[in-house]
């Protein structure tokens, strides 16, 4: 039975996902309507579909579904990205196993591998979205390498470039020696390493004497080029002007001054070698020190490492700490924990490297982006507090490194015509380019063949920053009529984990070529993790397959139970596949449902009766309720507790008091009008549903009548906030405590729900009579009357202040009733104690929260009403 639920739930997406794709539903032209527009972030164009995947684009596929049903020209863009790095690093990988090195193969060559492996294993991931559910424009899709796109690109480059904000600089920068290229700042993480400080003596010139440096870095002592010491520490004082020596290379270098050393840390002795180190470079410039890199591109010794030529650093470490050993001259090493920068792509330890490299400078076009978010909050970050991580980046940036020693991407449109630093030109073509270096030149010599293109890429973030407005040609063409309607776009829904890399860098997009903002919220979802907390991985794996999971529970299923794991923007949430039973469990009470009420025949002669009014019309102002506090939550992007409401609202009110109060008796038909009535507002609970769990909406929806395609429940009309009825809510809170007191007493004291009972209330809050026909029906009551006074002998409970009573009629055992009664109020007296000595210390009184005070007295008042009860109660039977 359960693989046959399986290939219903599979049979009912392919269908409905197909129906709806035939018809044309998730694609958007511009129109009069408000449009309303996400942009997907794009994932890698050889990914796959993994959990932070399925959340992410569950809540954007709920936004566009609720916005298509609220009659908006809802349009959500889907595409992919390059992913440079991860993506060359594969295709080299392929290569190597065949055989092949990429260093023998012309850039045109390696390409077309790279593109040979995108189109065997891209766009994977966009179809397993459709299994999903997942609503996009398709039509519309983008891969950040499409024509159009690097031609937006490369536009982008040359105007920033001629506005002076794009520059070549020889700069120290983050290089990965595995995939052999430069990484923005943003693309290094910092991870704690257990290491060791290794003291190393240098010899001090034509002396006897030696200093002592303490460094976790032993191997590139041979870098080296001077001591520095703090022109205050009196301890080095007669060392001033003097030379040091290297050991192993011998190399004779300056001890200089500097007060950027700390006196207190180490042993006041700095070594400086500017090749290797950020801090040690910019000492380097101050005292025009020489600059020696002693390594090769992927961090193996280069002829300055001497007889350690052609080792990888991490080897070299261990063999020349052994050298120094023997030399004498390696005083002591000591453990020492360090944050080691990691790159963010391959986890290869990162070296500061010295090389020409493109920037784009960040100081200006921070500003308006930190306006827009932090200012005049036109652009809103879910949850609000990571806008104090936004807010220290922003203002601790740095100039972003764009160029990557890589092919695959966009090649950097400069142009070399000679062999100085200077001699090169920006253009969109080559054909431009050479006409801007001819009259740079000013001899009109240069042919085409003369310009070498800059062989680097740019950095894949630098295409992505522009998606929102390139998606729309809003670079190439600023002012055509898609970028003009669909721009700024209203939500995008992210991981905390690029905020960086990429939603800051739209924004600086978006006030730089548009002077507006690419969208008005960003919801940033947490991190899904496993039940011990890890993130998934697949080194670990921790990482269910989601499309087997989408087999296993259906979509609706998973949808539902990702959006119930979720406990808001920002917050992490720990993967329980309970929660994917829970929605499967809601799919079925549904179905269920909907399988009882076309079950009952309807009669088109029998009245109405006064039950099923006003249930109907207690469940029209519980509808309206919980609607109102539903969009309520998608206001302030609470998707989950969204759910949640209509969760409880179909399965509390709908299911288990609704269906109950209407239902007809058994074999018994029901009239057209409560009939008819709930249908429809079965037909609203769809609605508002159908955002979450959309096949199980639609199916249900087109069962319950033949629709035209313009009839269907993905473009059918939202419901609107009405006025909701408060006294009919209250009414019923009070009759759903009566009829539970009746089933509670019908349960301990055996009586069959066949057999009828009478019941006699003391209206003490003069209590709604309007729902009286329903507990009637609800506990088979055969006569319910208002008295003034307790009724002797009797069954008895409580609601608020009213008083219950069900007369015995024989059927109760007096002494064991009596007996029961005692020892309940025994322990109501003893409850009501603890309480009110609660409520005597003045201490807790004035201390706790008012709100907190409040419940204390309302449980004071709750146990004086219950003992006077069972007090009645006992003198009723004695």
């Amino acid at each position: 039975m359960a693989s046959e639920a399986i290939n219903s739930s599979q049979n009912i997406e392919d269908k409905w996902y197909r129906y709806w794709m035939e018809n044309n539903y998730f694609h958007s032209e511009v129109d009069e309507r408000e449009p309303y527009t996400i942009v997907i972030p794009p994932p890698n164009v050889t990914g796959i579909l993994h959990m932070g995947h399925m959340l992410n684009n569950t809540i954007q596929d709920v936004l566009i579904r609720r916005a298509r049903l609220q009659g908006k020209n809802a349009c959500w863009v889907p595409g992919t990205d390059h992913a440079s790095i991860a993506t060359e690093a594969k295709v080299v990988a392929k290569l190597k196993e065949q055989g092949i090195n990429k260093n023998d193969l012309t850039r045109e060559e390696f390409l077309k591998h790279a593109w040979d492996w995108t189109h065997e294993y891209g766009g994977v991931i966009l179809e397993q979205l459709k299994k999903l559910g997942c609503s996009c424009d398709w039509e519309r899709t983008k891969f950040t390498l499409d024509a159009e796109m690097s031609e937006s690109v490369i536009k982008t480059f040359v105007n920033l470039y001629n506005k002076g904000l794009i520059y070549r600089g020889y700069r120290m920068v983050n290089w990965d020696p595995e995939a052999k290229t430069t990484l923005s700042d943003e693309e290094v993480e910092y991870v704690e390493q257990n290491g060791k400080l290794y003291y190393i003596n240098y010899k001090i010139e034509e002396t006897n004497e030696t200093l002592t440096v303490a460094t976790t870095r032993p191997e590139t002592i041979l870098g080296d080029t001077a001591i520095c010491i703090n022109p205050n520490d009196e301890r080095f004082a007669h060392l001033k002007g003097k030379k040091a020596i290297v050991p192993i290379c011998n190399r004779v270098i300056p001890i200089i001054e500097d007060d950027y050393v700390d006196i207190e840390f180490g042993t006041g002795c700095l070594k400086v070698t500017p090749a290797h180190d950020m801090n040690d470079k910019a000492l380097g410039d101050k005292h025009n020190l020489e600059v020696i890199d002693i390594f090769n591109e992927d961090a193996t010794l280069n002829s300055f490492g001497m007889h350690y030529q052609g080792k990888d650093r991490f080897v070299v470490i261990e063999e020349i700490s052994a050298e120094l050993e023997t030399l004498g001259c390696l005083q002591k090493t000591e453990n020492y924990i360090n944050k080691v920068g990691a790159s963010e792509r391959t986890k290869a330890v990162i070296e500061p490297r010295l090389s020409d490299q493109w920037f784009l400078k960040m100081e200006d076009m921070v500003k308006p982006a930190l306006k827009a978010v932090l200012e005049t909050q036109d652009i809103k970050l879910y949850p609000k507090k990571i806008e104090n991580t936004y807010r220290h980046w922003l203002e601790n940036i740095r100039d972003w490194n764009v160029s990557r020693q890589l092919w695959w991407g966009q090649q950097i449109p400069a142009y070399f015509y000679g062999d100085g630093k200077e001699d090169f030109v920006v253009a969109e073509t080559k054909v431009e380019a050479l006409k801007l270096a001819n009259e740079k030149t000013k001899d009109g010599g240069l042919k085409i063949e003369d310009l070498k293109q800059d062989n680097d890429a740019l950095d894949t973030w630098f295409s992505s920053w522009l998606w929102p407005i390139s998606v729309f040609d809003g670079i190439r063409n600023p002012d055509n009529k898609e970028i003009n309607y669909y721009y700024p776009t209203n939500d995008l829904v992210t991981g905390p984990d690029i905020i960086f890399f990429w939603v800051a860098r739209m924004i600086f997009a978006g006030y730089e070529f548009r002077d507006k903002k690419p969208f008005n919220n960003v919801y940033f979802t947490g991190i899904v993790r496993d039940n011990e907390g890890r993130k998934m991985s697949k080194q670990l794996g921790n990482s269910p397959d989601a499309l087997k999971l989408i087999e296993d529970y259906s979509a609706d299923a998973v949808r539902a139970g990702m959006m119930l794991l979720s406990s808001g923007a920002g917050n992490d949430l720990l993967f329980d596949e309970t929660k994917l039973q829970q929605g499967k469990a809601f799919k079925n009470k549904i179905l269920n449902a909907y399988k009882l009420v076309s079950g009952w025949e309807v009669s088109e002669t029998i009245e109405q009766p006064e039950s099923s009014r006003i249930a109907l019309e207690w469940y029209d102002s519980k509808f309206q309720s919980a609607f109102a506090e539903m969009e309520d939550h998608f206001s302030k992007y609470r998707l989950s507790d969204s759910l949640m409401t209509i969760y409880k609202l179909i399965w509390d009110d709908f299911c288990s008091w609704l269906l109950e109060m209407v239902k007809p008796g058994y074999q018994q038909p029901i009239d057209r009008k409560t009939f008819d009535a709930i249908i429809k507002a079965f037909e609203n609970n769809l609605k508002v549903l159908h955002p979450f769990m959309p096949f199980l909406t639609e199916e249900i929806w087109h069962q319950i009548s033949d629709r035209t395609k313009e009839e269907a429940l993905i473009v059918s009309e939202y419901p609107s906030v009405k006025e909701i009825n408060s006294e009919i809510l209250s009414g019923f809170e009070i009759a759903s405590e009566v009829i539970s007191g009746i089933r509670t007493i019908r349960k301990e004291k055996n009586i069959s729900f066949k057999e009828t009972v009478k019941l006699s209330v003391v209206n003490n809050i003069d209590a709604s009579t309007s729902f009286d026909s329903v507990i009637k029906k609800m506990g088979n009551v055969e006569s319910l009357e208002y008295v003034s006074e307790k009724i002797d002998g009797a069954l008895t409970f409580r609601v608020k202040s009213n008083e219950y009573f069900i007369p015995m009629e024989g059927t109760i055992n007096i002494e064991e009733e009596i007996e029961k009664l005692t020892e309940e109020l025994k322990y109501a007296e003893g409850f009501l104690k603890s309480i009110q000595g609660k409520l005597a210390n003045e201490r807790f009184v004035n201390n706790a929260p008012e709100k907190v005070v409040a419940i204390e007295r309302q449980k004071e008042a709750d146990a004086l009403a219950k003992i006077e009860t069972l007090k009645g109660s006992l003198e009723g039977l004695l």
